[in-house]
């Protein structure tokens, strides 16, 4: 149940942050792209029966999350900053053990 699944919801937090962030295009659009992708990929890996399965889409979520960190860098945005870290470690600790 993704109710009680806490990366996806601090996962929701960041995605909500992110939405009150100004910046200009191209950067606006990326952002959107990548911080969805987490929430998403985060959801669908919850879902997936096998461990291998989970891994890849955890991972997915991972990669995603990157690319949400390296754009706040980019833009001096700190505000998210210590949320992405923090969400970055557990789905780290997600692809490492994707449960049973």
């Amino acid at each position: 149940m993704l109710s009680n699944f806490r990366t996806y919801q601090l996962a929701k937090v960041l995605h909500a942050g992110c939405q009150g962030l100004r910046m200009s295009e191209p950067y606006r659009d990326q952002l959107d792209r990548a911080v969805l992708s987490v929430v998403l990929n985060l959801a669908e890996g919850s879902g997936k029966l096998t461990r291998p399965e989970r891994r890849r889409f955890y991972g997915i979520a991972l990669g995603s999350l990157r690319e949400v960190q390296a754009i706040l860098e980019l833009r001096n945005e700190q505000a998210q900053s210590a949320t992405a870290d923090q969400l970055g470690a557990m789905i780290y600790k997600l692809t490492q053990n994707p449960g049973p």
